[in-house]
């Protein structure tokens, strides 16, 4: 008997991706095209009867929009969903709130040509082949207990920024280099809104394409009590700063002077990405050195192990986030298992043991070490 196909199916109002998607997963051998809804409502008609393992699901549809079709997918049944996205602010937005709903990954679709074929070819058959074995109840009820403790317990709808300070000068010379993949979104959102300074400069390599990097630094930087923003090149590495690396560009650190600024530049996948977080993290360690703290969080792939390995030969440490609070156990998996981490942690721990640790590290008299 050969092996269960994974059964797909795509909700797109446009026939032309529809088609391509639904080729796409009829070519590959592990895999079976369940149906095709036109917009949220069909989908909902024929979710039961075609008894998909995985939904791609388009943002913005007519009728019945991704969000409203999400939730409502959801409140049904714990299937992992794809939300396939458009390449404009909008979309990104959208598909930020879909992933803090529940949404376990996206893919961009690029404007109709080879770049789409492409996009939905090789990048949603591999994220639909790790979404097909994931526990999704799990993860909404990850995604439940959050959103519980905000309304709970609801942050300032601008919380301030804390103003430069003595202790925050002394970590001036110090770099947090974290690395996040798929479920990072909602993971970067509980750790900023319990962090607080003073913080080393953080560094970022979230896997994201242009035009979603800015909207997610906009959206950490107005529940933070730090400052966030897309990195530039040029921009100098501050305490209480963070910056995430700009979608489809490698960010590497460089020294000059005594101050370390940020280069953002083109090149070849590292590790199967841009932005790498090997190549962010190597460059970390290359400058900080002993200096240097990282952490490395939920996604699929390996990308970041190399760089995990590299903070610690540079005499640096490493945090990695758990199996049991990550959407994906990969990056960080491959990290620990390969020796590569210090010390793993739960998400809700996670912004309390990076500030802890950065005391215990940097600040010794602080921790009574």
């Amino acid at each position: 008997m050969g092996t269960r196909k994974i059964r797909v199916l795509v909700v797109d109002d446009s026939a032309v991706i529809r088609r391509i998607i639904g080729d796409h997963i009829s070519e590959a051998p592990d895999m079976q095209l369940a149906g095709t809804a036109n917009d949220g409502q069909m989908a909902l008609e024929v979710l039961d009867s075609v008894n998909p393992d995985v939904v791609t699901l388009d943002v913005q549809m007519p009728k019945m929009d991704g969000l409203a079709t999400l939730d409502a997918i959801l409140a049904r049944r714990a299937l992992p969903i794809i939300m396939v996205s458009s390449l404009t602010k909008l979309g990104a937005n959208i598909t930020l709130d879909a992933l803090d709903r529940g949404a376990l990954d996206y893919v961009p679709k690029p404007d109709y040509g080879v770049d789409t074929r492409a996009a939905l070819r090789d990048e949603l058959l591999r994220k639909i082949r790790t979404a097909a074995g994931t526990d999704v109840r799990r993860i909404l009820e990850i995604r439940r207990q959050r959103k519980q403790r905000r309304a709970e317990h609801p942050l300032p709808s601008a919380p301030a920024k804390t103003a430069p300070c003595e202790t925050a000068a002394e970590y001036a010379d110090k770099c947090i280099a974290l690395g996040i993949s798929t479920g990072g979104p909602p993971a970067l959102t509980t750790l900023f809104e319990s962090l607080r300074p003073p913080l080393p400069p953080i560094v970022i390599v979230q896997h994201m394409p242009p035009h979603f990097t800015k909207p997610l630094a906009w959206r950490l930087h107005s529940l933070a009590r730090v400052s966030v923003k897309e990195a530039e090149s040029g921009d100098v590495l501050q305490a209480n700063h963070v910056y995430i690396a700009p979608g489809g560009s490698h960010l590497k650190l460089a020294a000059i002077g005594r101050t370390v600024k940020i280069v953002v530049e083109d090149g070849p996948l590292v590790s199967g990405h841009k932005p790498s977080v090997d190549v962010m993290m190597k460059s970390a360690a290359g400058i900080f050195g002993s200096r240097c703290l990282g952490v490395i969080m939920t996604g699929m792939g390996r990308d970041g192990a190399d760089g995990c390995k590299s903070i610690r030969q540079g005499g640096g440490y490493v945090l990695g986030q758990d199996e049991s609070s990550s959407d994906v156990y990969g990056m960080n998996k491959v990290a620990h298992l390969e020796g590569g981490v210090d010390r793993q942690f739960a998400l809700d721990d996670g912004a309390h043991l990076i500030m802890l640790t950065a005391k215990r590290l940097w600040q010794p008299q602080a921790v009574g070490v």
